[in-house]
């Protein structure tokens, strides 16, 4: 299960996530159990990402979230550095 919760398209609230693939300003690409899941905006950052729970947070202006292939990853180095 995966729940994707947008606030005012400043704050977006992802959990089942089990990988950071890249990230940049303009461009987040996550790896979810739903598949890869890029979030694409302006002065985008990973705020939060939970080891155990899956759970990560993105700030800053988002304007499309896009599903990707179907591949998961478990969480590695990047992500376990916003622990």
């Amino acid at each position: 299960m995966q729940t994707i919760i947008l606030e005012d398209r400043k704050k977006l609230h992802i959990s089942g996530v089990t990988d950071v693939d890249c990230f940049n300003d303009c461009e987040i690409r996550l790896y979810t159990e739903l598949g890869t899941l890029t979030v694409k905006g302006n002065s985008l950052h990973v705020n939060e990402i939970s080891v155990e729970s899956g759970d990560a947070v993105v700030e800053g202006e988002i304007a499309a979230l896009v599903y990707g292939d179907k591949v998961t990853r478990r969480l590695g180095i990047r992500g376990r550095l916003f622990k």
